[in-house]
């Protein structure tokens, strides 16, 4: 393991017990306590760099006073245009920010931009509560607008400041005015969360010492045949998800350690975005509670979901849902493909500006647009038996799709991963370009058909008619 990655481990480990002492706060005292603390985690991992995010704080706070209207496309505006100095800092002669002042930034610009939604929903709904006499019918909305210490408590909250999951300031809110933290399900939930992580790390470290990302990089790496290298993709992606199964698990458990994202289950909480109904429990009855709101990973749907688009749905959630209420909604597109085009596109600009991003996120919408051709025109037409077979194979080349689309994540550069790409010949650039003529010719196919079926009915009832 790198430094930087020991850093990660060891903020990761601290978290889960420092949580549990957080319990034992009042709210004013928790909300400063977390603040203090994040603001040395980044101080200490970042140093000056902490400059970039506490201006991209300041700015979002600046927009949302001035232009609460607008506050959700200036924010994003604003915190995407950041992103883009941030990384060609070393344009400007500014030094190059670390690694962790990275991760915090990507967090941060979430949160800005969510928190700029959250306050735009507060204001239009306090609007309609004032003209109609009648409370809002929300759920999740904020009882007032932050103050600047509110947003500063929120931005540098050491709960996941450069881990994730990803949280609604709602969310950070209904957690410093819990009343009764204690009471709460902790240590029962936080080790079912951490009993695969031993697991997930040793194999992270096993399979990556096998087979290291470098020797991609070398010439002796295309003398192998073809074979040795389709597999080596498969191999690179195990110990990609290895490597986050065991960060995001174990930042899920310093966020129930704490009690943050902790609603009761009848809530029908979501990922990242919390409660989704009003729910009041029976007081004569037990409540069951989950942290379905800070979940960021579900480490067995990931890996055997059947389709490219539950895929995505399986990891990184929280962001997923972010990406899915924030900018989905609001692609210039219509078709389903091309809206998740441009939602991948965001996604890869938010991850970096490495062409390996681009290349990978946007082979997303071709592998959807595949297997829905292959859907419509073949699993439809097969009976539960034929349709099980499909499904299997679906999940075969799913998995070889996300291995395939992983190279360009990792290795970064374009070279590298066209390199590598052309080693196995595109191949699932080529199955889904085949699978996409298939169904068009199918469903062409499909059309005549009925076509024809219906001219021949037509025939039988003037024959009819004329005898």
């Amino acid at each position: 393991m790198s430094p930087d990655e020991l850093v990660y481990l060891g903020i990761l480990a601290a978290s889960i017990p420092v949580g549990f002492l957080f319990r034992y706060l009042s709210p004013p005292v928790k909300q400063g306590a977390a603040l203090l603390l994040g603001l040395i985690i980044s101080i200490a991992t970042c140093g000056l760099h902490t400059l970039h995010s506490l201006l991209t704080v300041l700015g979002t706070w600046l927009i949302i006073k001035i232009n609460w209207r607008s506050s959700p496309a200036l924010s994003l505006g604003w915190t995407f245009l950041y992103l883009l100095f941030f990384r060609l800092v070393t344009w400007f002669g500014l030094p190059q920010p670390t690694p962790f002042a990275n991760a915090i930034q990507l967090l941060l610009t979430l949160k800005m931009v969510s928190l700029a939604n959250e306050i735009q929903s507060y204001h239009l709904e306090k609007k309609k509560e004032v003209s109609a006499f009648t409370k809002s019918p929300v759920v999740g909305g904020l009882s007032h607008e932050p103050s600047l210490y509110d947003i500063m408590s929120y931005s540098y909250c050491y709960v996941g400041i450069m881990t994730g999951p990803f949280f609604r300031y709602q969310t950070y809110a209904d957690w410093l005015q819990q009343s009764n933290p204690l009471s709460l399900p902790g240590k029962e939930p936080c080790l079912q969360r951490l009993k695969m992580v031993p697991v997930y790390g040793a194999l992270f470290i096993a399979v990556n010492s096998v087979f290291p990302l470098s020797y991609v990089r070398t010439d002796e790496f295309l003398e192998h045949n073809y074979f040795y290298r389709f597999f080596y993709m498969v191999a690179i992606f195990f110990v990609f998800r290895m490597r986050f199964y065991s960060a995001w698990c174990g930042a899920e458990a310093g966020c129930i350690s704490a009690g943050l994202g902790c609603y009761p289950h009848g809530a029908l909480s979501k990922p990242g975005g919390g409660p989704t109904v009003k729910y009041s429990p029976d007081p004569n009855t037990a409540v069951e509670y989950d942290f379905k709101t800070i979940q960021n990973i579900d480490c067995y749907n990931t890996d055997f979901c059947v389709k490219v688009r539950h895929g995505m749905r399986y990891w990184n959630m929280t962001v997923q849902w972010w990406l899915h209420n924030y900018i989905y909604p609001n692609t210039p597109f219509r078709a389903y493909a091309l809206r998740a085009g441009w939602t991948m596109l965001i996604s890869a600009y938010w991850h970096g500006l490495h062409a390996g991003y681009y290349l990978s996120f946007l082979t997303i919408p071709l592998c959807i647009a595949a297997e829905s051709a292959m859907e419509a025109s073949v699993r439809a037409r097969l009976g539960p038996m034929g349709q099980n077979i499909f499904d299997w194979i679906h999940w075969f080349l799913k998995m070889r799709a996300y291995d395939y689309m992983c190279m360009g994540f990792v290795l970064l550069k374009a070279s590298d991963t066209i390199s590598y790409w052309s080693s196995i010949y595109f191949i699932i650039h080529i199955i889904a370009v085949v699978c996409i003529a298939v169904g068009q010719m199918m469903k062409g196919g499909k059309k005549r058909e009925r076509r024809e079926r219906g001219e021949g009915e037509k025939e039988d009832v003037v024959r009819e008619k004329s005898e």
